[in-house]
């Protein structure tokens, strides 16, 4: 049973911080795994229960795993393997396609990070208690060098190398931070250990660029990709918007189960020609719709799989947990739709006013959507006010500047209304599960 405990508001730090900090560790390891279900498992081992402990439901932990691991996917730079065959797909730079997609991933976690926070805020979970904290400053100073490897990627990757010397770079950077003390001072028997990982880690990846090729020749020589695209064209009807919903179906049945890379290459040669060769969407847009959609088909219920994976970890209810996984990550099949109507969200023609103004209305949206899917703004949200709340939201992220205008005034509307009303008060569920 859980145990209620009250701890005052002055004590505690960081609200859902459990949570937020699951959402953190499980995307920067879902950038390199390879695959969401993968990723829910390993780093789920360890954020699930902690978030049970911090009293979250079982379902809504798994499905915060879940959903961090997913987005991991999509995270740059990594991305996996997808990111470079993407490139070769769509004949752009690595370096572009990893700015690219910088500001959808960022919508992405920060509707999931607004999601955890307004549920943690509607379950009365605060924070760790201050006292409990490391110091930020401590940390850094004695672990922040571990940093660099990573710096090193992004810095050689920008600067035009190509991804082999970005990895070299990295490795011999890590190699040498790691005599700086001697806890993390390699022995030649760890240096072996880490070579043999990274040959098992890569062979996989190296398997998928194989079986890509088959794919490829396949869906060109028999004409499949052709007659995918045809059927999608065909029931859009000319019209954007039916093709994009179409589009996404194809690629949520297409992608389940699928590892990140070959989930990649399926959509990209059996959908993407339906927005390229049909609307003349931007290649690139058109590639990282299939993309996200492919992806995000692991936390789309009824099959979804990295949800079921977190729900046997926290032991909850398998499709409850694909449902709450699926409304924290709704973002995720927002932003695609915001990327192609508006090609300058990943950098494409990009107007610096145009853009500023675009990602600012986006994050406000993402409130309005967040607070709808969790049923909490500043207090518990009436029917009438989750979908005002929603409605908002998707005003806010299109990109239309009246309907952002009527978004915000919306998004008033109901803060005003919450503010009016007698605050509830709200118990802290601390015990572990």
């Amino acid at each position: 049973m859980s145990k209620i405990v009250r701890i005052r508001e002055k004590e505690s730090y960081f609200t859902g911080g459990q949570a937020k900090a699951a959402v953190v560790a499980s995307s920067l390891q879902g950038m390199v795994s390879g695959s969401s279900v993968a990723n829910t498992v390993g780093s789920g081992s360890f954020t699930i229960p902690m978030m049970k402990k911090a009293g979250y439901k079982p379902e809504f932990a798994a499905a915060v795993e879940a959903s961090a691991s997913t987005g991991g996917q999509i995270m740059p730079p990594v991305m996996e393997a997808a990111a470079f065959i993407m490139a070769s797909y769509t004949n752009t730079p690595y370096s572009q396609i990893m700015l690219a997609v910088i500001i959808p991933a960022v919508l992405y976690f920060l509707g999931v990070f607004l999601g955890v926070h307004f549920d943690s805020k509607k379950q009365g979970i605060i924070g760790v208690p201050k006292s409990e904290l490391p110091s930020f400053r401590k940390l850094m100073m004695e672990r922040g060098y571990l940093i660099l490897p990573l710096v090193v990627i992004f810095y050689t990757l920008l600067s035009g190398k190509t991804p082999m010397r970005a990895a070299l770079a990295a490795i011999f950077v890590a190699f040498l931070v790691s005599l700086i003390r001697k806890e993390t001072r390699m022995t030649p028997w760890q240096i072996v250990k880490a070579l043999e990982e990274g040959a098992r880690v890569a062979l996989p990846v190296i398997a998928a660029c194989a079986a890509a090729g088959i794919i490829v020749g396949v869906v060109v020589q028999t004409g499949w990709g052709g007659r995918i695209a045809d059927g999608i064209i065909a029931l859009g009807g000319g019209s954007l918007i039916l093709t994009l919903f179409f589009t996404m179906i194809a690629c949520l049945i297409l992608g389940m189960g699928l590892p990140t890379t070959t989930n990649y290459v399926v959509t990209a040669t059996m959908a993407a020609p339906a927005l390229v060769l049909g609307l003349d969407v931007p290649v690139l847009a058109a590639h990282m719709f299939v993309f996200y959609f492919g992806i995000v088909a692991d936390i789309t219920p009824p099959v979804c799989l990295a949800a079921y994976a977190g729900a046997g970890l926290a032991r909850a209810n398998p499709f409850m947990t694909g449902v709450r996984a699926f409304m924290l990550a709704t973002a995720a099949y927002i932003i695609p739709y915001v990327f192609v109507l508006n090609p300058q969200m990943i950098l494409i023609d990009a107007e610096p006013l145009f853009l500023t103004i675009s990602i600012a209305t986006a994050i406000i949206g993402m409130i309005g959507v967040s607070s709808a899917m969790t049923g909490y703004l500043v207090r518990k949200t009436h029917v009438w006010e989750r979908i005002v709340l929603f409605i908002s939201g998707l005003f806010l992220i299109s990109p239309n500047m009246m309907y952002s205008g009527i978004g915000i005034v919306l998004l008033i509307i109901v803060g005003v209304a919450q503010s009016r009303r007698p605050k509830e008060t709200n118990k802290l569920s601390n015990a572990a599960m």
